[in-house]
């Protein structure tokens, strides 16, 4: 059984330096709002049919309006809707060549993993950590069940957003080369480049960076 999980595989995708202290710190539950989040996943036609008011109490992060429009829009472009829904596997402990972890939704005929991500969507396509994630959950079903499985969805619930991705050579290339990083971590990895990342890191006052705070960016103009 391979020492990689998916979990590693994201946060070494965001900056190696958390994926080393995630190490540190062991393994920790989910936050309560993250599982609500998750769990919005799995409640598609029920959110899409649920009145305004009641809508408005779940904790997606858009308007109850436009969250439901975004569902409607995905119900009729995706030929998945319904697996989407009532996927054929739930949470399906997943142990590949190469890394293990749990994949949120198994689809069959073609097979086909989903991802969801608790965050925001960008504007278009996925976050590349969530793309090699969705890389991980395809090579470690295709290695499970011995088919091949070349295309993957990432579902942003609360935001009512589920795109469809192909598992393109430039996706299974920047796979490759975090599960290269992975691999490689003994001990702390040096501090990431882009400290706009650090604002968003809970591990930053441990790593000893400086953020950008709202009072240190107003100093500035």
């Amino acid at each position: 059984m391979s020492d990689v999980t998916f979990g590693d595989l994201r946060s070494a995708a965001y900056c190696p330096r958390q994926c080393y202290y995630d190490w540190v710190e062991g393994d920790r539950e989910p936050p309560p709002r993250i599982e609500r989040i998750t769990s919005l996943a799995f409640r598609y036609e029920e959110l899409l049919a649920a009145d305004r008011l009641s809508l408005a109490a779940e904790p997606i992060e858009v308007d109850p309006a436009i969250y439901q429009r975004r569902l409607a829009d995905a119900k009729a472009r995706h030929e998945r809707w319904g697996d989407c829904c009532q996927p054929t596997r739930r949470r399906a402990l997943v142990d590949g060549r190469e890394c293990r972890g749990i994949v949120d939704k198994v689809f069959e005929g073609p097979l086909e993993p989903a991802v969801v991500a608790a965050g925001s969507p960008p504007e278009r396509g996925v976050w590349e950590s969530h793309s090699i994630v969705a890389v991980a959950a395809a090579k470690g079903l295709a290695w499970e069940c011995e088919a091949p499985v070349e295309t993957a969805y990432v579902e942003y619930p609360a935001h009512g957003v589920i795109r469809r991705i192909d598992l393109t050579t430039r996706r299974k290339a920047a796979y490759r080369r975090t599960l290269r990083t992975v691999r490689e971590i003994d001990g702390p990895p040096p501090r990431t480049d882009d400290r706009s990342k650090c604002d968003h890191c809970e591990y930053a006052p441990k790593c000893g960076v400086r953020t950008r705070t709202l009072r240190s960016l107003l100093r500035r103009r």
